[in-house]
């Protein structure tokens, strides 16, 4: 498998030429099989430039983590759902409430985007996303719900032999008195459990994480610790604070790295970085 991290800040957009080692784009993670199964996590902004590298005779599967709006900003501009005629699957986390659809058009309709839904000329399913393994062409998706307000899944993505693990807004660490605790009772755990790589959001510094308990994200350490227990092989920092520019996420991560006996690669998660995951 190849990952391409497309948009690597969370909550909201932060362009500019003090962010543009780790980007100003929000969440998207492009995913593809070696027989050409072509996985998009999350719709943030930086789906956009993907949407150009995406030929017509492509099927593509959209998988959202959740429906914030950094992870669906870049939905109304990517080009397939433009495209008549191209397939395309959009994969949501179910909701007691509203089917998906529903909750998509309150963004893809006037009078906060010009064009609905129904509009598309797309060929567009959506999926309400199977708490369970299932198969997109020749990759495998697992998917649960994790810590993080509203209904909310991660992701691992396997060719049956290399693994991918994607949480991009999580907070395992919530109401846990001492992190990582026990494995059945770690949110993600079994998603990232001796995964090839994991992305995960690392939004927060220790200082900071006390004045934000209970948003859905995690401090650094607590990042580092959930990649500890779960085995992984690397880790990439992911959904950086907009307010952080990249100076300060360098120094996050070399503070990281001077701290802790790392028994994985720490890789800072910057935008257009590239994992080939080959098959053992």
């Amino acid at each position: 498998m190849r990952v391409t991290l497309w948009g690597t800040r969370g909550s909201v957009a932060a362009p500019g030429p003090e962010t543009v080692r780790y980007g100003g784009n929000t969440s998207c993670v492009e995913v593809r099989g070696a027989d050409g199964t072509f996985l998009v996590l999350d719709a943030g902004t930086g789906i956009r430039r993907l949407g150009g590298r995406v030929g017509p005779e492509m099927r593509v599967d959209l998988l959202l983590s959740h429906l914030h709006m950094d992870h669906i900003q870049g939905l109304g501009f990517f080009r397939p759902l433009d495209e008549p005629g191209q397939e395309v699957h959009i994969w949501g986390p179910p909701s007691t409430t509203l089917d998906l659809r529903a909750r998509l058009s309150r963004y893809l309709s006037p009078p906060l985007f010009p064009v609905r839904v129904r509009d598309l000329p797309c060929r567009l399913t959506l999926h309400d996303v199977p708490l369970e393994r299932f198969v997109i062409g020749g990759l495998t998706v697992t998917a649960a719900l994790v810590c993080h307000p509203g209904p909310t899944v991660g992701y691992r993505i396997t060719d049956g032999s290399t693994s991918v693990a994607y949480l991009p807004d999580h907070e395992p660490a919530l109401g846990a008195r001492h992190f990582p605790g026990q494995p059945d009772w770690t949110s993600g755990f079994d998603l990232a459990a001796g995964a090839d790589l994991l992305i995960h959001d690392a939004q927060y510094s220790d200082a900071e994480y006390p004045q934000r308990v209970g948003w859905g994200h995690s401090s650094i350490t607590h990042t580092l610790r959930f990649a500890e227990a779960t085995g992984v092989k690397r880790l990439a920092t992911f959904h950086h604070d907009p307010g952080n520019d990249d100076r300060a996420l360098d120094r996050l991560v070399d503070e990281a790295r001077g701290a802790f006996d790392l028994p994985f690669q720490l890789i800072p998660g910057t935008e257009g970085l590239s994992f080939d995951l080959e098959s053992r």
